[in-house]
């Protein structure tokens, strides 16, 4: 498995309807899980609006500039089903914030960039609030896109996929890693979307996981939160469970 798209397929031909991504906020109450099929629509849906909709091509660069959130995992996916290359540095092709990093990117805007907020809302609805002009609402135009998208120009295991390393070297070190064991539940607070945290999504991904994400985390229930869950262990390893 040397590409995102062919990971994916492999779990879709498995137990697509086991969950993959369970996201906990400890701060509202949230609790939002995306099983293997779910999770595929969202990034379909988000890949088509990233594709179609704004033109971005094979070969660019997004920064996902997201707080710890199931949207993290999503954009990662629908970055690299485009083909686009994800980068933590501060200039892209493209750029995805929440309502705590929109003054911050709007801006660019203003300045031809392409920018595309998330209100983070459950069910990834629509900001209620009027956004900085140029800027695109993400809850509001993702829902149009279908469930189901094909790329016209695929990338492949050489296209880079974070930060410099390509997809096929991202899944090989995912391949090779030890965050968890075949099948295990990872639970986790680091951000999926940044470079500390991308071992616990692409781990999982290729070794038949799951992910359980807490933001806000109040140490008082976490505990709680790993036996309902049915964790098997945590990232970073070591962090008490």
């Amino acid at each position: 498995m040397t590409t995102f798209s062919a990971v994916l397929e492999g779990l879709l031909r498995g137990d697509a309807g086991r969950p993959l991504v369970t996201f906990y906020d400890h701060a509202t109450g949230e609790r939002t899980e995306l099983s293997v099929t779910t999770y595929a629509n969202w990034v379909a849906k988000t890949a088509g609006l990233l594709a179609d909709e704004l033109d971005l091509e094979r070969g660019q660069s997004l920064r996902i500039d997201l707080p710890a959130h199931w949207l993290g995992p999503v954009f990662l996916g629908a970055a690299w089903s485009v083909g686009l290359a994800v980068t933590d540095g501060d200039e892209a092709d493209a750029y995805v914030c929440g309502p705590a990093t929109l003054d911050r990117w709007g801006r660019r805007a203003q300045e031809d960039a392409l920018v595309l907020a998330s209100a983070l809302q459950p069910l990834g609805t629509r900001f209620t609030e009027a956004l900085p002009p140029g800027v695109h609402d993400y809850g509001a135009e993702v829902w149009s896109q279908p469930d189901a998208w094909v790329p016209l120009d695929p990338p492949g295991p050489a296209d880079v996929a974070f930060d410099g390393a390509t997809q096929e070297e991202l899944w090989a070190a995912a391949a090779a890693g030890d965050v968890l064991t075949d099948g295990g539940r990872v639970l986790t607070e680091e951000n999926p979307a940044s470079p500390s945290g991308l071992p616990s999504f692409t781990e999982p991904l290729v070794r038949g996981g799951s992910l359980v994400l807490v933001a806000h985390a109040d140490p008082d229930r976490l505990d709680a939160t790993y036996a309902a869950e049915r964790a098997t262990c945590r990232f970073p390893q070591g962090s008490a469970a």
